[in-house]
């Protein structure tokens, strides 16, 4: 675990420079399990940073987050809720614990994922969505196995609150302690599933647990899950972008020409301010 800023500690499952390329189009995946915050008086978060040639997905199942970005975007998301940033051409912006959560502490647990696009679209404007709980679909799966909320992409005829520039299948979990899911899925999307809470066995029976990723072959087009336990689960599946990786710190570019301009107009004001 490591803090961000000082108001989210995390637990980086993988980013750009290890998995950054077999998980395609998912660069980087930070956990902020449960972690208690007693009340306080200053702002908890991460102030003013910027972000170049990608998306970055907050999925908050426990406390409640501000945002403020350069682009003239802002807002606040609570249990249940998503905030899909497109940092694209260039943003700037800041997360903290809204001033309620602040006021009252209590539990923090999110998720973040940077999400690739491609070379084409790097330098797209950038842009945010705010996905309510309400607006996002909720399937219920049969024989009381639990639930799939549908973030992005699309399951069974529901389609998901996002809009995405390739495609992407983003759920939210839920599977009883007992009870089995098939997962309909795309042959040649890489596909992973981060177990929030819980065990569940994978297709051949391997078991992963709390905070562990399960990551599946390319090959087929549906996948099994089991809870041993009742779970929670987050799924990610998407179409590989087969481009270079090239990424320094806040930014994901194909060159590194590219990452040296992003640091360039950072510095001269080019992506805008708080």
């Amino acid at each position: 675990m490591h803090w961000v800023g000082n108001g989210f500690p995390v637990r980086s499952i993988f980013d750009y420079n290890n998995l950054g390329q077999e998980l395609s189009p998912f660069l980087l995946l930070d956990y902020a399990a449960p972690y208690e915050f007693p009340p306080g008086k200053e702002a908890r978060g991460v102030g003013g940073h910027p972000h170049r040639g990608f998306e970055t997905v907050t999925v908050v199942y426990q406390g409640e987050l501000e945002h403020r970005d350069s682009a003239g975007n802002g807002g606040k998301i609570g249990p249940g809720d998503v905030q899909w940033m497109t940092a694209a051409s260039g943003i700037v912006h800041e997360e903290f614990h809204s001033k309620e959560f602040v006021q009252k502490g209590g539990p923090m647990q999110m998720v973040q994922l940077w999400i690739n696009l491609p070379a084409k679209d790097k330098r797209a404007k950038a842009g945010y969505q705010t996905l309510p709980k309400a607006q996002i679909p909720n399937v219920m799966l049969p024989d009381n196995a639990g639930s799939v909320r549908v973030i992005s992409g699309d399951f069974e005829g529901q389609n998901g609150a996002a809009k995405t520039f390739t495609p992407i299948n983003l759920w939210d979990i839920t599977l009883n302690a007992g009870k089995s899911v098939e997962l309909p899925l795309t042959d040649g999307h890489n596909t992973a599933v981060l177990v929030l809470q819980g065990k569940v066995d994978a297709n051949d029976g391997q078991q992963a647990g709390a905070t562990e990723l399960a990551v599946f072959s390319r090959d087929g087009d549906r996948i099994t899950l089991t809870a041993k336990s009742d779970a929670k689960l987050l799924l990610m599946s998407g179409q590989p972008i087969h481009e270079p990786i090239v990424g320094y710190g806040p930014f994901v570019m194909n060159t590194r020409s590219e990452i040296q301009q992003a640091f360039e107009d950072f510095q001269e004001g080019r992506m805008g301010d708080l």
